[in-house]
C-alpha cells in the first residue's frame, strides 16, 4: 500500500520555524524554545508560508498570537491570516 502524500504525513515533514526570530542572515530561527518561563512567545508557521508573508503580516501575526497569551500552559492556535474586511458604501452595497 502506497504512502500518503499529503495531509498530516506533509504537516509533519515541512520545516516549522518562528517567524518572531529572525536570523541576521536571512530565514528564520527554528521553531520551539528551550525554557518556556523565558522569552517572547513564539509564532510558528512553515518556512514556505513564512517566505511569502509581508512584514505586515508577520507582525499582525505575532501580535495576536502574543496578545491570546498562553492561558494553562497550552498552545494556544491563531490564525496566521486575518479575514479581509469588506466596507460598506453609502448606498449599503458592498464594494467592489
Amino acid at each position: 500500500m502506497a504512502k500518503p502524500k499529503g495531509g498530516l504525513t506533509k504537516w509533519f515533514k515541512e520545516k516549522w520555524v518562528d517567524i518572531s526570530r529572525p536570523k541576521k542572515g536571512g530565514g528564520y530561527m527554528p521553531c520551539g524554545r528551550k525554557k518556556s518561563k523565558k522569552g517572547k512567545y513564539p509564532k510558528c508557521v512553515p518556512a514556505s508560508k513564512a517566505a511569502r508573508m509581508t512584514a505586515a503580516q508577520r507582525k499582525s501575526a505575532i501580535r495576536r498570537k502574543r496578545a491570546a497569551g498562553n492561558p494553562g500552559g497550552k498552545p494556544t492556535m491563531v490564525k496566521t491570516f486575518t479575514k479581509s474586511k469588506r466596507r460598506m458604501r453609502r448606498g449599503g452595497k458592498k464594494k467592489r
